[in-house]
C-alpha cells in the first residue's frame, strides 16, 4: 500500500509537469492545440497498448521461469521492470528533448491559483459546476469499467489471454473518434455528440450485463463503450464557461478551467482504485482463484459493482448534460456578443480608475493596415445604427494585427477573435476582429499573446484569415474601443483614407 501511494504521488507530479510543458514550449494557441492533441493521442495509445501486451508479457516470462503457461509473480516482476525501463527512457526523452522558452510571456504570467481558488471558481460559475459534475459521473463510469475488464476476461469469461482484445478495440476506436470529432461538430452540436456518446456507453453496459460469456457480444459492447466524446466536449464547454462567468459575475480565471478536469481525473482515478479492489475482494477474484471457482453469487456481485454502478453514473451524466448544461455553441456566441456590448459601454469594466486629478494621454497606433472608420459607420443587422462606445474601426487590407501601444494583455477569448489590452498608463482597450466572427470559434485565427503578457507597440498579436471570414458570411472589420468611456475626457482622430499599422490614428485623454 505504501509503495502504491508513493507511485501514485510521483505519477501525479509527472503528469502535471508533463502537461505544464505545453505553455512553456509555445505561445501559439494553434501550436498548443496540436501539442495537446498529440500528447493525448500518444497517452491513449500507450494506455490501451498496455492492455494489449500485459497478458502476453506476464505469461511469457512466467513460462520462462516456471515452465507453466500462466501469470505468476515472475511474469509480473518482469512486466514491472519493463514498464520501469520504458518510463525512465520516456522521461529522459522529455527532459532532454524539449526546450522551455524563457521570455517575457512566461515572466509576465505570475498569477497563481490555490486549491481554494479552484473550488471558489467552480462554485461561482454554475456552468463549470454542472459540466464538472457531468464529467465526474462519466469519468467514474469509465475508469471503474476499464479497471475491471481484466477481471471480466479472467474470472467471468475464463479467457485471460484474450484480454488484449479490450486494448486493441479501444486503440482502434480512439484512432477513429479523435479526428472524427471536429468533422462531426461542424454539423452536430457538441451536446448532441456528448449525448450520443453517453447513449452508446449505456447500450454497452446493457450488452455487458446480458452478454455473460459471449465474446462476440462483448467485443460489440467494447466498441460502443469507447465511442465517446466526453473529454473533448468537457474541455470545450468549460472553456466557453469562462466568458459565461465573466458576464455573470465579472470573474475570469482561466487557471481554474485548466485545473478542474485533471483534478476530476485524479479524484475518479483514486476512487476507482478502491472500487476495483473492493470488487475483486467481495467477488472472490483474488489469489489463485480461477473462472472455475466463480459461483453465480460471485458473478452477480461482480456485475452489480462493475456494470450496474457505472451504468447509473453514465445515465446521470447524460441527464446532467442534457438538462443542466446550457453552454452551447450558439449560447456562447450570444454571451460573447453581450459581453462585448457591455465592455463597449463600460458596464463590464473592472480596472481601477486613476484619481480624477491625474489627466493622462495615450497615443493609439493603428493595429492593422487599411481604411479607418468611425464606430458609428460600422453597421450590421444587430447594430443598424452603428457601434456604440468610444473608439474607431479599420477595414483591414491584410490579416495581421499588432499592439497599438505599450501595455499588458488583459485577456483573450477562447474564440480568439477578440483580446483585451491595457496601456502602460491604464487605458483599457478591446480589439475585436470582425462582426459575427465569434461563430467561427477560433477557425482562421492564430494568436501570439497570452493573458498577462507585456507587449510593446508594434508587436504582432494575431493573424486572421480574411478570406475565411468573408466566405463564412462575416465582416472582417477590426474594431478598437475603450471599455471605460466615462474616463475619456477627449479624443482626437488623426487619419486619412488609408493607414498603415503602427501609424498614429488617435490621441485619447482620460482621467
Amino acid at each position: 500500500m505504501i509503495l502504491f501511494i508513493i507511485l501514485d504521488v510521483f505519477y501525479s507530479l509527472t503528469d502535471v509537469s508533463y502537461w505544464g510543458m505545453v505553455p512553456a514550449i509555445s505561445e501559439d494557441s494553434h501550436a498548443r492545440g496540436i501539442l495537446t492533441a498529440l500528447g493525448s493521442f500518444a497517452g491513449t495509445t500507450g494506455w490501451n497498448g498496455l492492455a494489449i501486451v500485459v497478458v502476453p508479457i506476464t505469461t511469457y516470462f512466467t513460462f520462462i521461469a516456471t515452465g507453466k503457461h500462466t501469470q505468476g509473480p515472475q511474469g509480473w516482476l518482469a512486466f514491472a521492470v519493463i514498464v520501469g525501463i520504458v518510463a525512465v527512457i520516456s522521461a529522459l526523452f522529455v527532459a532532454f528533448g524539449t526546450s522551455e522558452k524563457h521570455n517575457a510571456i512566461r515572466e509576465a504570467a505570475k498569477q497563481k491559483t490555490t486549491i481554494k481558488g479552484v473550488f471558489m471558481g467552480i462554485i461561482k460559475n454554475d456552468q463549470i459546476m454542472w459540466v464538472s459534475l457531468g464529467y465526474l459521473l462519466y469519468s467514474l463510469a469509465n475508469v471503474i469499467t476499464n479497471g475491471v475488464l481484466f477481471y471480466l476476461f479472467k474470472f467471468v469469461i475464463g479467457k485471460p489471454g484474450e484480454f488484449w482484445i479490450a486494448g486493441a478495440v479501444a486503440t482502434v476506436i480512439g484512432f477513429v473518434t479523435s479526428p472524427l470529432y471536429p468533422i462531426l461538430n461542424r454539423f452536430i452540436p457538441r451536446k448532441v455528440l456528448f449525448a450520443l456518446g453517453q447513449c452508446s456507453m449505456i447500450l454497452a453496459y446493457i450488452i455487458f450485463i446480458v452478454a455473460q460469456t459471449n465474446l462476440t457480444l462483448l467485443i460489440i459492447g467494447l466498441v460502443l463503450f469507447n465511442i465517446n466524446f466526453a473529454q473533448l466536449v468537457t474541455v470545450l464547454s468549460m472553456t466557453d464557461a469562462i466568458e459565461y462567468g465573466q458576464l455573470k459575475n465579472g470573474n475570469r480565471n482561466e487557471a481554474v478551467v485548466l485545473a478542474v478536469r485533471p483534478m476530476i481525473d485524479k479524484m475518479t482515478g483514486a476512487f476507482s482504485n478502491g472500487v476495483v479492489g473492493a470488487i475483486a475482494l467481495v467477488a472472490g477474484m483474488t489469489g489463485s482463484a480461477t473462472a472455475a471457482d466463480m459461483t453465480a453469487s460471485n458473478i452477480h456481485t461482480f456485475e452489480l459493482a462493475a456494470f450496474y454502478l457505472p451504468l447509473a453514473c453514465a445515465i446521470l451524466s447524460l441527464l446532467v448534460f442534457t438538462f443542466k448544461v446550457t453552454i452551447t455553441e450558439k449560447k456562447h456566441a450570444e454571451i460573447v456578443e453581450e459581453l462585448q456590448a457591455k465592455l463597449a459601454t463600460g458596464e463590464a469594466a473592472d480596472v481601477a480608475v486613476t484619481p480624477a486629478s491625474d489627466i493622462l494621454t495615450t497615443e493609439i497606433l493603428a493595429p492593422v493596415s487599411g481604411q479607418p472608420l468611425a464606430l458609428a459607420d460600422v453597421k450590421s443587422a444587430a447594430q443598424p445604427q452603428g457601434l456604440p462606445g468610444v473608439g474607431f474601426a479599420i477595414r483591414p487590407s491584410d490579416g495581421r494585427l499588432y499592439a497599438p501601444f505599450d501595455g499588458t494583455i488583459r485577456f483573450t477569448f477562447s474564440t480568439k477573435h477578440v483580446l483585451g489590452i491595457v496601456s502602460a498608463d491604464g487605458l483599457e482597450t478591446i480589439i475585436h476582429v470582425g462582426i459575427g466572427t465569434v461563430n467561427l470559434r477560433g477557425a482562421g485565427f492564430t494568436t501570439y499573446c497570452q493573458d498577462g503578457q507585456v507587449v510593446h507597440a508594434g508587436d504582432l498579436l494575431m493573424t486572421f484569415d480574411r478570406d475565411l471570414i468573408k466566405q463564412s458570411g462575416y465582416d472582417d472589420v477590426v474594431v478598437t474601443f475603450f471599455t471605460q468611456p466615462g474616463r475619456v475626457t477627449a479624443h482626437t482622430e488623426d487619419w486619412s483614407t488609408e493607414v498603415q499599422h503602427g501609424q498614429s490614428v488617435m490621441k485619447v485623454t482620460f482621467k
